[in-house]
């Protein structure tokens, strides 16, 4: 029988709480989306195994299409993690994952494949990792741990005043930022130019940047594509690579991954 949609929240009452609010339990939505019934539980299993481990809450939510999950998500759209398949019956996991990607830019996605054929296609998603099948449960975890890493750090927002107010921008949302004499803009949702350095800005981000060149900051997550001339971030914006640094920043990429 195929189960198009489980749903159950896990505990460890044994492991000290933990939080990004305040001290209690941390809960994660975890959905499964394989249309092989073996691999869809078996994963399944091993995340909540890796929850219980974590000492962290976990809804489990499995699916045996990528439609039935977007169905779910249009009445739901709180999931944390998306453990996804990409070669399914009808639609295909990156097609899936490119239309989640339209509405929600903190998802972590992480892809499980039999199939080495796609990793391209994760630039364009964002995609946290691809996990090879058989999956090693010692690897899952790990990726899972760092699938709560992205999320926590995601909470992160940086103050800026800009022509004399104050505003918030969550980290995860800052495209890049590019400096101009003794200014530098920093394009978010929107953009705010503000009077510091180019320097200053980075001591207050995290590894998720990287410096290319003198003048400009790059969030490594926003990167789709990377050439000897060019970074190509995901909402189409192309910023101009320096001779010799095309190296360092794919270097820097795969350490993200």
């Amino acid at each position: 029988m195929v189960v198009e949609n489980f749903a159950a929240v896990w505990y460890n009452p044994d492991r000290p709480k933990n939080s990004r609010n305040g001290g209690e339990r941390m809960e994660y939505t975890i959905a499964v989306c394989d249309d092989s019934d073996v691999d869809r539980r078996s994963i399944g299993g091993m995340a909540r195994r890796w929850a219980q481990a974590a000492g962290c809450g976990v809804r489990l939510e499995e699916f045996a299409s990528a439609e039935s999950f977007l169905f779910a998500y249009a009445e739901k759209k709180d999931y944390d993690i998306v453990l996804l398949d990409i070669e399914m019956g009808g639609m295909d996991g990156v097609t899936m994952a490119k239309r989640l990607r339209r509405e929600n830019d903190t998802v972590q996605i992480v892809f499980v494949t039999g199939y080495s054929d796609y990793i391209a296609e994760g630039y364009d998603v964002a995609a946290l990792h691809y996990l090879m099948k058989p999956v090693r449960e010692e690897k899952l975890h790990a990726v899972l741990d760092w699938a709560a890493e992205r999320l926590a750090k995601n909470e992160k927002v940086l103050t800026l005043e800009p022509g004399g107010e104050t505003v918030r921008v969550p980290v995860h949302r800052i495209r890049y930022a590019e400096v101009f004499g003794n200014y530098v803009t920093v394009h978010a949702l929107q953009d705010y130019t503000v009077k510091m350095t180019l320097g200053r800005l980075e001591e207050q981000l995290d590894e998720r940047f990287y410096r290319v060149g003198r003048s400009v900051l790059v969030n490594l997550t926003q990167v789709s594509r990377v050439s000897r001339t060019e970074i190509r971030l995901a909402d189409g914006t192309v910023l101009p690579l320096p001779r010799g640094a095309y190296d360092g920043v794919n270097r820097a990429i795969i350490r993200m991954r």
